[in-house]
Formats: C-alpha cells, sequence, structure tokens
C-alpha cells in the first residue's frame, strides 16, 4: 500500500513539473515601431533602431483592438515585419 501511495505521489509530482514548464514554452508577442505585431518562439537580438518589443500574451489581449496594432502571421526564420513585408536578417 505504501508502495502504491508513493508511486501516485510521483506521478502527481511529475504532471505538475510537466504544466509549470509548458507556461514557459508560450510564444511572445512581437512588436516593431511601425505597430506590427506577430508571435514568435525565440527572442532574437534586433537593431536597436527597429525598436522591438516583446510581450506576453496578457498584453496582446489588452492592446490588439487599438487601431496602432496590426496583427501579421508568424513568419518562419529570423527577421521582421516592415509595411506588411517580412525582412530576413
Amino acid at each position: 500500500m505504501k508502495v502504491l501511495g508513493t508511486i501516485a505521489s510521483a506521478a502527481l509530482l511529475g504532471a505538475g513539473v510537466l504544466i509549470a514548464s509548458m507556461d514557459s514554452a508560450s510564444a511572445y508577442v512581437v512588436c516593431n515601431r511601425w505597430g506590427e505585431c506577430w508571435r514568435t518562439t525565440s527572442r532574437y537580438q534586433y537593431a536597436p533602431g527597429l525598436r522591438i518589443s516583446f510581450h506576453d500574451d496578457a498584453w496582446w489581449r489588452r492592446h490588439h483592438r487599438g487601431h496602432r496594432w496590426h496583427w501579421r502571421n508568424q513568419h518562419e526564420g529570423r527577421g521582421y515585419w516592415r509595411n506588411g513585408v517580412w525582412i530576413t536578417f
């Protein structure tokens, strides 16, 4: 009986660790100075003049309806959106 309790405790602990680690894998919302935003799972280094900012999903839920922000699709590879065009670097 004690063995079953230990196994059940270990399973619950493992499930808790798995759930906690899922949040760290969520995507960032990235926006540039032109008001274009997209999702990415990586925080690349951008040139300071681009004024790229990273946000969480809660920020996006609060701000996405504003006329200043334009949603762009997530794009593969390193780059950024500018005037609706993906610029690769």
